[in-house]
């Protein structure tokens, strides 16, 4: 899932922003069999929309989107980017209406567990206008609580825990470590709006372990479907501030960042001590020990629920197999190493001995004003 401005594009430099954008997924979409004739003549036809750039089919909007995952760069679950499920909402401009289709789009990505990527496209970017936005990084996330220096729950959504209780929501009963936040919504020149998260909408797992009993009793859960809100698409010369997209987890997004992070849960102390191991000794590897057993819990309760989750010596193998084919298919792949090697066991996958280079191409997801969240997809 930085604040990153909108990459410089080397090719065609000299024209302005939008239209570069647009030549360049025009020629993408062609030499990929989607048009005959010349950029001139199929601008022409298409049209300029008031907000920028080319006013777009829904096929094309589609096809956009899919190029957008493939391209990103910091994603390791490419494999699949043509099983992008992209549902057209571009006439969508106010909060209510977004609350509605992310409702939607929760469910239809979902399925009970049998998880599925899509991604739902709101209004683009209108000059003079602010929204449409979501203030959520992801549609589901848990509060964090500030009390005294300490935090209960997820540090990373302290600010938007506070946004979310100025506006009037208050938590359901007695705060937890796990309480999921409201969706903070902004239409198109509207102020900020918070909607409860529809009841049931958002599966849950709760973790236990396969041969540690106690496990259970720490009480941990994690959600199911990863819908990423705060990266912007940009695509044809517009961009698209409001394009939640989502897919299904890798372990280590959950076990080695969210709930192990210092920053973030913390939980490695805790799980070692529930472990009898020495945490005065480094050496003791108490850190990797603990790690492993939260990430082999991880994956062992998502399983057990029927989740779809990938480890990460799958999702290496997978990625391996994309690159084979966009190299089969004549096109570069773009990659951050740092991003692509999982937080555990790095080295013992073979995307760490894979060289890679940040190409910024486009049609590409673009990172809003939120601090980063390690994502593999």
């Amino acid at each position: 899932m930085s604040s990153c401005p909108f990459h410089p594009h080397p090719a065609g430099a000299a024209l302005p922003a939008g239209e570069a954008d647009a030549r360049d997924f025009f020629r993408q979409a062609q030499a990929e069999g989607l048009w005959v004739g010349t950029f001139e003549s199929w601008k022409a036809e298409r049209g300029t929309g008031a907000e920028g750039g080319v006013r777009l089919t829904t096929a094309e909007l589609v096809f956009g989107a899919k190029l957008a995952w493939r391209n990103q760069a910091r994603c390791i679950g490419r494999l699949y980017w043509r099983s992008l499920v992209v549902r057209d909402f571009r006439e969508v401009a106010d909060a209510a209406g977004m609350y509605a289709a992310l409702g939607e789009h929760l469910e239809l990505a979902t399925r009970g567990g049998d998880v599925r990527p899509v991604m739902t496209v709101f209004a683009p970017a209108k000059a003079g206008c602010a929204g449409p936005a979501i203030r959520n990084r992801q549609l589901a996330g848990y509060a964090g609580y500030r009390d005294r220096g300490a935090v209960l729950g997820d540090p990373l959504n302290c600010a938007l825990t506070e946004e979310a209780l100025a506006l009037g929501w208050e938590p359901p009963g007695q705060r937890t470590a796990f309480d999921l936040l409201p969706w903070i919504l902004v239409g198109r020149d509207e102020r900020p709006r918070w909607f409860p998260v529809p009841a049931g909408l958002v599966k849950e797992v709760r973790l236990v372990h396969p041969t540690l009993a106690w496990f259970g009793e720490l009480g941990l859960k994690w959600y199911a479907v990863p819908v990423v809100c705060d990266m912007a698409l940009r695509l044809a010369g517009a961009v698209y501030p409001a394009a939640p997209f989502s897919g299904w987890y890798m372990g280590t997004e959950i076990g080695s960042r969210n709930l192990a992070d210092e920053a973030r849960y913390n939980l490695l102390p805790q799980i070692a001590r529930c472990m009898g191991l020495d945490l005065a000794a480094p050496a003791s590897l108490w850190r990797e020990r603990a790690l492993v057993e939260l990430n082999a819990a991880v994956l062992h309760s998502f399983a057990a629920a029927g989740c779809r989750i990938v480890d990460h010596h799958t999702a290496s193998d997978e990625f391996g197999r994309f690159c084979a084919l966009e190299e089969a298919a004549g096109r570069s792949v773009s990659a951050e190493w740092d991003w692509i090697v999982p937080p555990l066991a790095g080295a013992a996958t073979a995307v760490f001995h894979r060289p890679m280079t940040d190409l910024r191409l486009r049609p590409e997801f673009v990172h809003g004003g939120h601090a980063e969240e390690r994502a593999g997809r």
